[in-house]
């Protein structure tokens, strides 16, 4: 299967061809850049990492040239960075036993366009090809403006395959910003049941972030401890880690924008938010 950009590459650990990894995925994750996937699709990777039958397939969609960097990497150019960064995405699959990792090599300011259709028609081969369970995309609360543009691109192209490759189940994880401002009722707490090490050794992997002066290893292990501890006031912790997302699936299933799914959820914060106040200020 050919792809839009030339520097795009497909790998599997087992040495698998394109159908046999892709048809064999379960869970998957669609990522900006390498290292979004070990983040917001964490809670896949760990529900696939030694099982016999679930199995994850992660995309990476930009091709990472424009990441910071300090140390020993402050000198790479943007040329240099793109081959180190999908080695490192290599590594990551390699350690985390994924299915295949396809790098699809996109600039960042190219899917940040409003025409976005060639990211798009890479996406729907892949998703018509994996046909997974289970799909993990950046969140449209998130920060970060290419997570939101490669999330548009993902959601146009779920519009286009075919009701057989629809996921049954779709999240939007957190990466640049947390989840845990939004109200019970709309979060979805994702349990990461893995190896302790796991996550942050899957981090690890990505040295030109780590030593490029960016703690992704640290930052991401303390967030999905922190929601694990900080979700319910008044009862014990039940997972030791924990990544929130929102449910996207009524995105799938309506006409609705990414702005109007998301609308709701802000009015209800900021009801809640100060219905708590004024029920405590009330005079007597």
């Amino acid at each position: 299967m050919k792809f839009s950009q030339t520097q795009s590459n497909f790998y599997s650990p087992r040495g698998e061809d394109f159908p046999t990894a892709l048809s064999s995925t379960t869970h998957l994750g669609i990522g900006a850049h390498a290292d979004d996937l070990e983040i917001l699709a964490f809670p896949g990777i760990s529900a696939c990492y030694g099982h016999a039958k679930n199995r994850f397939s992660g995309i990476v969609v930009t091709d990472g040239a424009g990441a910071p960097r300090t140390g020993a990497f402050a000198a790479m150019s943007n040329a240099e960075m793109i081959p180190q960064r999908q080695k490192e995405q290599r590594q990551a699959a390699d350690l985390g036993q994924y299915a295949s990792v396809i790098q699809l090599a996109h600039p960042s300011s190219a899917v940040r366009q409003a025409d976005r259709s060639q990211v798009v028609a890479d996406l729907v081969k892949i998703l018509e090809s994996t046909r997974p369970h289970v799909l993990y995309l950046h969140n449209p609360a998130d920060r970060h403006e290419t997570h939101l543009a490669v999330l548009l691109a993902c959601l146009e192209a779920l519009h286009k395959v075919s009701a057989a490759a629809h996921p049954k189940e779709i999240y939007g994880c957190e990466v640049w910003g947390d989840l845990d401002w939004v109200p019970a009722s709309h979060i979805v707490r994702l349990p990461c049941h893995a190896p302790a090490a796991l996550g942050s050794s899957l981090l690890n992997c990505f040295q030109s972030q780590i030593e490029g002066g960016k703690r992704y290893d640290r930052a991401a292990l303390g967030r999905r401890h922190a929601q694990a501890t900080f979700g319910n006031p008044t009862q014990p912790d039940s997972d030791e880690e924990i990544v929130l997302a929102l449910d996207l699936r009524p995105l799938l299933k309506t006409k609705s924008s990414p702005t109007e799914f998301l609308a709701p959820t802000l009015d209800l914060f900021r009801k809640e938010t100060l219905a708590r106040l004024e029920a405590l200020s009330a005079k007597p």
